[in-house]
């Protein structure tokens, strides 16, 4: 069976299972972190919070980078509920994690911008359930610095180990049983990120 064809979408629109004040974002980490960071609805001491870690609203995605949780250190999933406060923050003082002349004086000024701001965005195709590439794109949010510590220390609201919703969408894919692959998805809808938020990330 294939898929449906898709509408016309926005090249470029934050999707994301959300509610009036929490956006679910996900990632995935080797057992010896996210099976704890589950356990305990927090991110563990072990978690680097100098790092620059990366967010994705999309499950799909999720799934493409991660092999449907089988990578080496990416077996377990996470879905990660954050407030909107924190992730519209993020958003607000990030920058584009290329260069983009229509947008930046010059490759120097980018960079200073890349180094000075605390999140990063990156626009890469959405996937369908066999994780091909869609023509339209969705959000990769890096937060670095201030970001980081933000978002594992004040903005996260809940962490919930989807590993077996990973295993049981492949299964279903797997099966040929695509609707009812798509019937287990996260609904994700349009985030309401107006201009204020997304201006400065549109290219």
């Amino acid at each position: 069976m294939s898929e449906p064809q898709y509408d016309q979408r926005p090249p470029r629109r934050i999707r994301a299972l959300h509610s009036a004040s929490t956006v679910t974002v996900y990632q995935a980490y080797a057992p010896r972190l996210g099976v704890p960071a589950a356990r305990d609805g927090r991110f563990p001491a072990a978690w680097k919070r100098d790092r620059m870690t990366w967010i994705k609203p999309s499950f799909l995605w999720m799934m493409y980078r991660c092999g449907w949780a089988t990578k080496e250190d990416q077996e377990t999933v996470l879905a990660v509920e954050i407030t909107r406060e924190g992730f519209d923050w993020a958003l607000r003082h990030a920058c584009l994690s290329h260069y983009d002349p229509d947008r930046h004086p010059d490759r120097v000024a980018w960079k200073r911008q890349l180094r000075e701001s605390p999140a990063r965005v990156q626009w890469d195709p959405e996937r369908d359930l066999h994780l091909r590439p869609l023509p339209y794109r969705s959000l990769q949010l890096g937060l670095a610095g201030e970001a980081a510590h933000r978002y594992a220390d004040e903005w996260t609201v809940s962490l919930t180990d989807v590993t077996p919703l990973a295993r049981r969408v492949h299964a279903a894919v797997r099966a040929g049983d695509l609707t009812g692959a798509r019937n287990l998805l996260p609904v994700e809808e349009p985030y309401p990120a107006g201009p204020e938020l997304l201006a400065h990330l549109a290219a």
